[in-house]
């Protein structure tokens, strides 16, 4: 079969991977943008910088069982380093680790036995044998949480980091997307020597070893039927092509508009789908922020500080690798008609960086030597009550157009590992159906 693929992120290279095994397809993949690697593709902010940094903060779990068994099979496992970092929850001005059930208990602004019954529901969601996520689904969880945690538990530290991650849309998010959050957590976090492009490039090997054409800086402006049999895709550089097989791996307002012969149900799904963007800015200290090592700092959005998150990169990979910068992550996911979309870096910089003497004292301007920012407006798929009824197919109603995206993995939450998985899956069908 003749297949295209469009999109080189992670899920494009997994499957052009997969469906190159045998050398009996030819497989074309057209990426947009000037790398392959999708929200996974790094940047080297100064010529000193040993590895690429991603552009949005990125790490694994140690059960991520798909993109570790990949990185294996491609034969990059030397690549993978696993780290015990620390992960604290900002409240009332201090830090507050709760990376373990002890931690838990320590925290010292809500009564013993309103801790343990937050911990028996989050012990329940984590362990319980054969978890019925399915009927999650139709549950949200903003109500049980606060039926089963207690309201002060819920109110005080779980309503707040949904609110902060989710928005205007945090009472819509349904139980099984909470769930499957809690259930893969693990205390250890698997990194990348080279960063996360490190990973990336090696599969990109792997995958043009097996003959497979990736053709960067080119968007595809539409698929489209063949009259005579398979899909054409036109291209900002070329005349339209034919193909057997398409696998789209875009987002889903992007591909309704790849894709106007779809039936109007299928697009209707395809634009029923919400999300939110990402805003994230790098920031380059000459010293570290958090002193006490801490990696990533959870911040609600009662602490009002404009930021969701603050990630020191180099708490858990040695600033060697970045010329002796200390990066900082500040991010957030939001709206994609909220300000910071249309803030200049300077105007975003001036916005974050007061927010950081709250987290060291002694914080100063001086102390930053660089900053970069990046924003992307399909970041984070809502999952509403009953998403697993609004996902569209993988298969669409075109005949040889695949549709793969994030938004698809759920329960599970967005992730490089998913994307593995959902790369997999598609090759496998595009295969059988071939």
């Amino acid at each position: 079969m003749k297949i295209a693929i469009i999109g080189g992120g992670i899920a494009g290279l997994t499957a052009a991977y997969d469906l190159a095994r045998n050398g009996s397809h030819s497989i074309h993949i057209y990426e947009a943008g000037a790398q392959v690697g999708g929200l996974a593709t790094g940047f080297r902010g100064r010529p000193g910088w040993e590895w690429p940094l991603e552009r949005f903060y990125h790490h694994l779990f140690t059960n991520d069982d798909a993109i570790i068994g990949l990185t294996e099979e491609i034969g990059a496992s030397d690549l993978l380093e696993v780290h015990r970092p620390t992960t604290v929850m900002h409240y009332q001005g201090a830090n507050y680790p709760f990376d373990t059930p002890v931690r838990l208990l320590q925290f010292p602004h809500l009564p013993l036995h309103t801790k343990l019954r937050m911990g028996a529901v989050l012990a329940f969601l984590k362990y319980w044998p054969n978890p019925p996520w399915r009927s999650y689904d139709r549950l949200l969880a903003d109500p049980w949480l606060e039926r089963w945690m207690g309201a002060r538990g819920y109110r005080t530290l779980w309503q707040p980091m949904l609110e902060g991650k989710f928005g205007p849309h945090f009472q819509d998010v349904n139980l099984a997307w909470f769930w499957a959050r809690i259930y893969k957590r693990t205390p250890r976090l698997a990194y990348y020597r080279g960063g996360f492009q490190g990973f990336v490039d090696a599969l990109a090997e792997k995958v043009q070893e097996r003959g497979v054409a990736i053709e960067t800086q080119t968007p595809v402006q539409r698929i489209a039927p063949n009259p005579d049999r398979g899909l054409l895709v036109t291209t900002q550089k070329e005349p339209a092509a034919a193909y057997d097989a398409v696998l789209s791996t875009v987002s889903p307002g992007l591909m309704g508009k790849l894709t106007p012969d779809l039936p109007a149900d299928y697009l209707g799904q395809l634009t029923s789908l919400r999300s939110m963007g990402a805003v994230v800015l790098t920031v380059a200290l000459d010293r570290p922020l958090l002193t006490d090592g801490t990696y990533w700092v959870n911040v609600p959005k009662a602490e009002k500080l404009p930021f969701l998150a603050l990630v020191e990169h180099t708490n858990m990979i040695d600033p060697a690798h970045y010329a002796g910068d200390h990066l900082l992550y500040l991010g957030d996911y939001l709206d994609p008609s909220h300000p910071y979309f249309s803030m200049s870096q300077e105007e975003l910089l001036a916005e974050f960086l007061p927010a950081l003497a709250r987290f060291n004292p002694d914080f100063q301007h001086e102390w930053v030597t660089g900053a970069w920012m990046h924003r992307e407006v399909y970041a984070q798929p809502v999952p509403v009550q009953g998403y697993a009824d609004l996902i569209p197919d993988i298969r669409t109603p075109l005949p040889g157009l695949y549709f793969a995206s994030m938004s698809q993995v759920y329960p599970w939450d967005r992730g490089t590992n998913y994307a593995v998985e959902m790369g997999r899956r598609v090759a496998g069908m595009i295969e059988k159906d071939g």
